[in-house]
């Protein structure tokens, strides 16, 4: 039995999205006319407290599209160490939008220190990129920002004219453990990436949510980044689907994962960072000399995850209660 908790990109669709996929009312989205996009679209700003959304093949490509939207050349973008938008979309902002982003390193719990992000905005003068926005993740490493320090993001941002936007890949898992509507987190942005295909199972898709006419220009910009799509409703109808049917699901996730990190508690040579687990996600920490003979041991028993010395355990709807308890006997075994 393979247990694969490299990530929450790897869920499957159940045979349910299979079928409202097979039955899709579709038309040309680039002409605006495919029914079942036109939906998920208006359904999702609707929950996330926007105006108005639009659909992409990837989470990337939206971020991307938000930040070439919102930011001019020669603009700067403030933005964690760690986030995605800065680390892990190929640098797209800088690359394709001349964008300069401005990384700050994260605190322990996720969040940029307000104080760090206040003096890396720059002053009115030439010799600087204009600062323009600031980028928030939510969750980050698995932990959810607090609504708390989303306010006092949002106040700064707001005195220093920058506007602000959320990568909201896994924005549903922090609403679901803090038991939240989604638009308690999303609303206070002024654009959010919504992501369809981790922890929802959806197999493909995101939704940037805004105004409507940043949402009109962004449509602009999906065009000539390639995300526009004929018949994407097959797409959009398991979005669909994955709002309406795997929003609540993603609390089994969540405890699952909490009992995988206190299944390892204790053992010796292994640290769970935080000591416990972060919404769908544990972390594991062990020596350098151990880190790559725990990976490959772990691997040739079936249990898959990612990273070393530090490693991502994430639970997702392809893993059950069972494969929990094996996953923990396996790691207990290889400690002692």
């Amino acid at each position: 039995m393979i247990i694969d908790l490299r990530s929450d990109t790897l869920t499957q669709p159940c045979g349910a999205m299979r079928q409202a996929m097979a039955n899709a009312e579709v038309g040309d989205d680039v002409y605006g006319e495919d029914s079942s996009v036109n939906r998920l679209e208006s359904e999702l700003a609707e929950r996330a407290g926007h105006e108005a959304g639009l659909f992409f093949p990837s989470g990337t490509q939206s971020n991307l599209v938000a930040l070439l939207t919102h930011c001019q050349r020669g603009d700067e973008y403030i933005v964690g160490q760690n986030a995605h938008t800065y680390k892990y979309e190929g640098g797209g902002a800088a690359v394709l939008g001349s964008i300069q982003p401005q990384p700050i390193e994260h605190d322990a719990d996720g969040t940029i220190p307000l104080s760090k992000i206040e003096a890396a905005v720059k002053a009115n003068d030439f010799h600087f990129a204009k600062s323009k926005l600031l980028a928030l993740e939510n969750t980050i490493g698995g932990k959810i920002i607090a609504q708390s320090y989303i306010a006092e993001a949002k106040a700064l941002a707001q005195k220093h004219s920058l506007l602000l936007h959320l990568d909201g890949a896994r924005a549903f898992n922090a609403a679901v453990a803090q038991g939240l509507e989604l638009a308690d987190i999303t609303r206070q942005f002024d654009s959010v990436s919504l992501c369809l295909s981790k922890g929802l199972g959806a197999p493909v898709g995101s939704v940037l949510v805004s105004t409507k006419p940043v949402i009109d220009e962004a449509r602009r910009w999906r065009k000539m980044v390639g995300g526009g799509m004929r018949q994407a409703g097959v797409l959009a109808a398991a979005g669909l689907y994955a709002i309406n049917n795997n929003v609540a699901r993603l609390a089994d996730d969540h405890a699952r994962a909490k009992r995988l990190a206190d299944g390892l508690l204790g053992i010796d040579g292994l640290s769970v960072v935080g000591g416990k687990a972060h919404t769908n996600m544990v972390y594991l920490s062990s020596t350098q000399s151990v880190s790559s003979r725990f990976l490959a041991d772990c691997s040739r028993q079936g249990l898959l995850f990612s990273g070393q010395p530090l490693s991502r355990l994430v639970v997702h709807s392809g893993v059950d209660d069972s494969m929990i308890e094996n996953a923990i006997d396996i790691i207990q075994n290889f400690f002692e």
